[in-house]
């Protein structure tokens, strides 16, 4: 059981054929990009995901690409702010947790994985075919190819999840919003600061980083059931433009720039929910196995974890992906409940429903840092996250050698 094709080339495949590779496998990994994919949102890496990050020794080098985002500054219709918070409490960081780009966390795990692993970018699956020896794999455009097993990496949408598991509406919980991020000129001039314009049922936000020229803009809403599902880019745009129409502050300015913007990104706030991850010699790793929804903020330490939990307890089963996925189930079902439980949670504060809700909220921002049980408000936050980021113990899958 040595030769294992990964599809999807991102946090989770590139670290699970990181860790493959160092067991000793032979990972072939198949991208539907044409190259490694650069670009995304920022996200968090946090509890168990930096012990992973730490044995991989990059530990240093993500935090070099560290946001060092400082506040977050919300503001009326009119531009006025209304309400600071930290950064490192809005993200609900603390410690060592660490904020990185999307883009910069890949190329990282890239350059990590090195010259061991095979890749086929611009590529993708398209029939997966159990034989007495392995899996015979379609593509889209490269030869059929037979591989001891396969593991979809490949997102909430996953191809290989619907290939080997069934329909996609089987698995995944669309937890009643959508969201859209995409790069904008930096108008405002933002240097690691996140401005937000909350109003009822949506929320409108840009932020910028200290490493990029560009900001993000960011939008939330609440959405009935199958809005904007599909790959429609277009009809998704005109949706955005729809719901945000009479919003004020810097919306129509985001809004005109999302026309033209190189990495639009929009999808429903979601959770995979699975009673197993893993079909025969098909296993499946991250956002497609699991996938706790951006609400969570924990999608990325998932995919870390599970990449090194997955491929150090086929190590363990001695290349057995009988008794490998078993025990990667096993280790992994705990912590991947309780991370998916914060996002109900979660959403509730990204979101409100009302305007006097909001006013609320802002009233509460200003007054924190006043009040004398602000560090108990503040572990309100931080605590639920903390917890769940660390409800697994990552433990050391090196086979001695004889």
């Amino acid at each position: 059981m040595t030769n294992i094709l990964i599809s999807g080339g991102s946090v989770a495949g590139l670290t699970l054929a990181y860790w493959l590779r160092e067991h000793g496998f032979t990972p072939t990994v198949v991208e539907r990009a044409p190259r490694v994919r650069e670009g995304g949102y920022k996200i968090d890496i946090r509890g168990a995901a930096l012990d992973v990050v730490g044995r991989m020794g990059l530990l240093d080098e993500v935090r070099r690409h560290s946001t060092d985002m400082r506040v977050a500054r919300f503001v009326d219709a009119r531009g006025k702010q209304v309400a600071t918070m930290d950064a490192e409490v809005f993200g609900g960081r603390e410690g060592d947790d660490v904020e990185i780009m999307r883009g910069d966390l890949v190329r990282i795990l890239h350059g990590a994985a090195g010259d061991g692993v095979e890749y086929l970018f611009d590529d993708s699956v398209t029939a997966l075919e159990r034989t007495p020896g392995g899996v015979r794999v379609t593509f889209e455009s490269g030869p059929p190819r037979t591989f001891d097993l396969v593991v979809g990496a490949d997102g909430l949408h996953s191809n290989v999840r619907a290939l080997a598991f069934g329909e996609e509406s089987r698995f995944v919980r669309d937890l009643g919003h959508h969201i859209s991020i995409f790069t904008v000129p930096n108008h405002l001039g933002l240097d690691r600061t996140e401005m937000m314009h909350p109003a009822p049922g949506r929320s409108a936000g840009m932020y910028g980083t200290r490493r990029d020229a560009d900001a993000r803009a960011m939008f939330l809403f609440s959405s009935p059931p199958g809005a904007g599902d599909g790959r429609d880019v277009t009809r998704q745009k005109k949706l955005l433009a729809e719901v945000f129409a009479d919003q004020g502050w810097d919306v129509p300015r985001l809004l005109d720039a999302m026309w033209d913007a190189p990495d639009f990104y929009f999808d429903s706030i979601s959770q995979v929910r699975m009673d197993g991850w893993s079909s025969g010699r098909v296993a499946l790793v991250g956002d497609a196995a699991y996938g706790p929804s951006p609400a969570s903020g924990q999608g990325t330490s998932l995919a870390l974890v599970g990449a090194y939990v997955l491929a150090g307890c086929l190590a363990a089963a001695a290349g057995d992906h009988t008794a490998g996925f078993a025990a990667y189930e096993r280790e992994m079902r705990h912590f991947v409940e309780e991370n998916q439980k914060l996002a109900a949670a979660n959403i509730k504060g990204m979101v409100l429903g009302s305007a006097a809700q909001i006013r609320f909220q802002m009233l509460m921002l200003r007054l924190m840092p006043h009040l004398p049980g602000k560090d108990r408000m503040i572990e309100r936050v931080t605590g639920p996250i903390r917890r769940a980021a660390t409800a697994i113990t990552i433990r050391d899958y090196r086979v001695p050698s004889v």
